[in-house]
């Protein structure tokens, strides 16, 4: 049993308070998943030549300054680090992928968590309330974003079980439920050279769309085969930088709530971490139906 929450606000004033809405239904989310949170934000773009990366240094000491005077002798670029607890995030216009390789060949302590150009993303272990506060995640702004609070049934608590996972650039995908065939779906992707960080069930749905969205697919035609190729049960919830998309299995056993105004879409498990939120109570509430595809847009 997990807790998965999203939220989308319509109105571009309602950015600066992304953050403030979504801490109370994170939180609320704490019985469901209790392990441990994330979320992954999705902020204003940075410039077309940069790219952001997310970085998590777990309980090892990094001197984020000589890393990133390090990344500057070896790689040419402008590249800027902006530390919060043992995340930061790293904006750099060097090519991402030869970065993401100089990491691990330099500072394999450190776990690159998400690439993109508008997201950000943090996870880690604890109660979802402490992680909420050790990021200040109230203070985060932007468009829309993601996020899950866990409760290990199939793998390690750990903060690289935790979720969002991430995939490709700028999608991310959370996941209340379990897959019965992720190791199927693992002997299919990695003869095409895709690579696994966990043994995680969600991180096998999570790379099967990225990889269908590298095939060409939109997101939507991506959760349509996977109709086909995953089984189990599940509500997923996904992000890109323009979507959030919500998606429950053809049984629907896993609950999913959505919340739609004028001002925003929110997504939750259960309504009580929806309570909170300004004019829901003039809300529209429904639950999404099975295997029908939900997808707003900024």
């Amino acid at each position: 049993m997990c807790g998965i929450v999203g939220l989308l606000v319509k109105r571009p004033a309602l950015r600066a308070q992304l953050g403030a809405l979504m801490v109370p239904m994170l939180t609320g989310m704490t019985e469901r998943g209790p392990d441990s949170a994330g979320l992954a934000v999705y902020t204003t773009p940075v410039a077309s030549t940069q790219h952001k990366l997310s970085l998590y240094r777990g309980q090892h000491e990094v001197d984020w300054v000589q890393l990133r005077q390090a990344l500057s002798d070896d790689m040419h670029g402008e590249h800027l680090i902006a530390t919060n607890g043992n995340h930061a995030v790293l904006t750099t216009n060097a090519d991402p992928d030869a970065v993401t390789a100089w990491l691990a060949a330099h500072a394999a302590e450190i776990a690159v968590l998400s690439v993109g150009q508008s997201i950000d993303l943090y996870k880690d272990v604890g109660a979802p309330a402490d992680i909420a506060a050790r990021y200040g995640f109230a203070k985060l702004q932007g468009s829309h974003l993601v996020g899950h609070t866990r409760m290990a049934t199939e793998s390690a608590v750990t903060p690289a079980h935790a979720h969002p996972f991430t995939a490709g650039r700028d999608f991310c995908l959370v996941h209340n439920g379990s897959l019965s065939n992720p190791h199927l779906v693992r002997k299919k992707l990695e003869p095409l050279g895709i690579e696994f960080e966990t043994d995680n069930d969600t991180e096998a749905a999570c790379r099967f769309f990225e990889w269908r969205l590298r095939e060409g697919d939109d997101l939507e035609s991506a959760v349509q085969r996977g109709f086909s190729e995953l089984d189990g049960f599940f509500t997923f919830l996904m992000g890109t930088d323009r979507e959030l998309l919500i998606v429950r299995d053809a049984f629907a056993c896993k609950p999913a709530i959505v919340a739609e105004t004028d001002d925003y879409v929110a997504i939750a498990s259960e309504f009580r971490s929806l309570a909170h939120l300004p004019g829901i109570s003039q809300a529209t509430l429904f639950e999404p139906k099975p295997e029908e595809i939900y997808s707003w847009r900024i």
